[in-house]
């Protein structure tokens, strides 16, 4: 079962990194997340490669690839479709916008207007659009890469809590080493690789290996350790808000599917403490003191990890 996950992802893994050069855990994780068929916000700065993995992704599972780039005239209509009334046959026919395909990558996502951030609330929870009271659902899989410039935030429009609450997980890219960034140049002297970047794996594939991440074991110590470390950010003096039973989900189903990645067939604690950062950090609210007193979520969350103990059964 796990093996066909594992050799799934290294194909994948393989590929994109002829692209994406020194992020293999990056990689790894945003693919973990796609086997739980999850949304993904990448935060970074500019420049780090965040739509070139999402695209690469895309080409090496041979997946229908959407880039949406966000800015204030953006709206809804733009990115669900619209209805066209075609005179000489005196009918309507719809045009479905780029919601319809199988991985959409929404570019400076916050730089959308609540309106139409709020277009893709139904998109990424139900997987359908209703558009003039007609219900159309969207190609399986069907995944949204969202990306922010977490340093300007001059026009923006930061997402609220409802909407983060929906991505999986949020990953950040970082600058590269010296010697990778090397590598970078080297790589793209003559052409980018994507340019040749070929399908590796079958996109459809998904589907099916997201039910085997289902079967990965997870022991009932590990299930009180996640939800002990969940019950801690709502009681926390520093947060506002806490995770909610939607974060506890995204933290169980990434450690089955980090674990499966990894060709293991259960999940061990090390997955969960390396999941909760990036599962749990978006969907925490801190108090305005804490702020002033420096405080981030990152920061919460790692208190909370050294305090909570791991009983095994």
């Amino acid at each position: 079962m796990t093996t066909d996950i594992a050799t799934f992802a290294g194909k994948v893994i393989e590929n994109v990194e002829k692209v994406i050069v020194g992020k293999r855990e990056q990689i790894e994780l945003l693919l973990a997340a796609m086997l739980c068929q999850g949304h993904v916000l990448l935060e970074d700065v500019p420049g780090t490669g965040k739509t070139m993995l999402a695209r690469s992704i895309a080409v090496s599972m041979g997946s229908s690839f959407k880039r949406l780039q966000c800015t204030p005239d953006l709206l809804p209509n733009d990115i669900t479709g619209v209805s066209i009334f075609l005179q000489h046959e005196s009918r309507f026919e719809f045009r479905p916008g780029p919601l319809f395909v199988n991985i959409l990558l929404a570019d400076e996502i916050n730089r959308a207007t609540p309106r139409t951030q709020s277009a893709l609330l139904e998109a990424m929870q139900e997987r359908q659009v209703t558009i003039d009271g007609v219900t159309r659902p969207l190609p399986r899989p069907f995944l949204v890469l969202a990306t922010q410039n977490p340093v300007e935030y001059e026009g923006t429009f930061p997402l609220p809590e409802a909407q983060l609450d929906r991505f999986l997980m949020r990953l950040n890219l970082g600058y590269p080493s010296q010697e990778d960034e090397r590598q970078i140049i080297k790589n793209q002297r003559h052409s980018h690789p994507i340019e040749t970047l070929a399908a590796v794996v079958e996109g459809q594939e998904l589907l099916s290996l997201s039910q085997q991440v289902t079967g990965v074991h997870m022991d009932e110590s590990l299930e009180g350790y996640i939800l002990a470390l969940v019950q801690a950010t709502r009681t926390h003096p520093d947060l506002a808000l806490g995770a909610s039973p939607r974060g506890s989900l995204a933290l169980y189903k990434t450690s089955q599917a980090l674990a499966a990645l990894q060709g293991r067939a259960y999940v061990i604690p090390d997955d969960v403490k390396k999941l909760v950062f990036l599962t749990l950090a978006h969907r925490l609210i801190l108090k305005p003191e804490s702020q002033l007193r420096g405080r981030t979520s990152l920061s919460v969350l790692a208190e909370i990890v050294e305090r909570t103990a791991l009983s095994l059964g």
